[in-house]
């Protein structure tokens, strides 16, 4: 993503990250993705202690940390006009308010239908985000995993409290969910957002806590897997609605690696909606799913970090396609 910011003229900024552990327990995860990380590559990614990390991050308190810093931001609106300008140069045609109704496939060809038009070709990849299970259902695929849709808020630090952070900083990932849970995200123009928390969405676009849907949520709450996944966490998912109403709580998840942050030095920021895929036997899927049915490719989950992994994703999209289809004739790519 750098490489490509690079090229195409996109600002970005090369801010580094901690991940920080503020108890013992937390050290053998820590030491895990540190081990992870060199396996995978990552330059010059180092644990710390926390002398060290006050000299990254002043006001953050750990017994260590994983220090990343090469770890980068940008802007990804900037990036997705880039990709739009890339798709459109080598004769893509992006069309948008087409909200698929079906999805028919044939030995010959699939069609889709939307509101607004229908379409007709040889081969299809669909990448649905909150609606993947749906379009994968609709073509005659499985409907699990299911998608499960998880809102997650974010708080926006005041310009009085904005000192207290300099870059990136993350508490060490829970492997029992594939959350990165509540860290800081300093954004290209200058702001630091706070967030996200995990509650389940009343709806695949209910990006608000009022926002309700019964059909989506009637849809969620009968799913087998997520009945098995709230009997079994049902403590945590309780934690995290009664955090999602109290910005006092909610500051106190932060106040772990940076306890000057005060309740009042926030704003509430915008929420986005996670499209978490979840097994029929309640295990959520912390990695890509990609299926095929017949001619057609599904991308069903796609998790952090999507945005800044999107271009190996693609790629990989791409040679899955390219081993399966026959490319004499034109494929198109549907979103809903």
């Amino acid at each position: 993503m750098i490489r490509y910011c690079q090229v195409h003229n996109i600002p970005y900024r090369r801010c580094g990250k901690v991940v920080v552990a503020t108890e013992e327990s937390e050290l053998p995860r820590l030491q895990d993705l540190y081990q992870r990380g060199v396996a995978n590559g990552v330059p010059e990614i180092a644990l710390i202690g926390p002398e060290q990390l006050r000299e990254i991050e002043p006001h953050a308190v750990g017994v260590r940390a994983l220090h990343s810093p090469n770890t980068s931001i940008t802007d990804y609106r900037q990036v997705v006009d880039s990709f739009v300008r890339d798709i459109e140069s080598m004769g893509g045609v992006i069309k948008t308010g087409q909200e698929v109704t079906a999805i028919e496939q044939t030995d010959q060809q699939v069609r889709i239908k939307t509101k607004v038009d229908a379409f007709a070709t040889r081969h299809l990849i669909t990448c649905g985000g909150v609606y993947a299970d749906r379009l994968a259902a609709a073509s005659g695929g499985a409907l699990d995993p299911r998608i499960i849709p998880f809102r997650g808020d974010y708080y926006i630090l005041k310009e009085s409290q904005r000192h207290l952070i300099q870059a990136l900083i993350y508490p060490v990932p829970d492997p029992n969910f594939p959350f990165l849970g509540v860290h800081s995200t300093l954004k290209m123009d200058g702001s630091m957002w706070l967030g996200p928390n995990a509650v389940l969405a009343f709806g695949r676009e209910s990006y608000r806590r009022s926002d309700f849907n019964a059909s989506d949520l009637w849809e969620t709450l009968s799913a087998r897997g997520f009945r098995k996944l709230a009997f079994k966490f049902w403590r945590t998912g309780l934690d995290e609605m009664i955090r999602d109403f109290s910005q006092k709580l909610f500051v106190k998840s932060i106040q772990k690696y940076v306890p000057d942050i005060t309740a009042d030095g926030v704003d509430l920021g915008p929420s986005g909606i996670r499209a978490q895929a979840l097994t029929a036997e309640g295990e959520l899927v912390d990695d890509f799913v990609f299926d095929q049915v017949g001619a057609i490719i599904h991308v069903r989950n796609a998790p952090s970090p999507a945005a800044t992994a999107s271009l190996p994703i693609g790629e990989y999209i791409a040679k899955m396609a390219a081993d399966t289809f026959d490319f004499h004739r034109p494929v198109a790519v549907a979103q809903s």
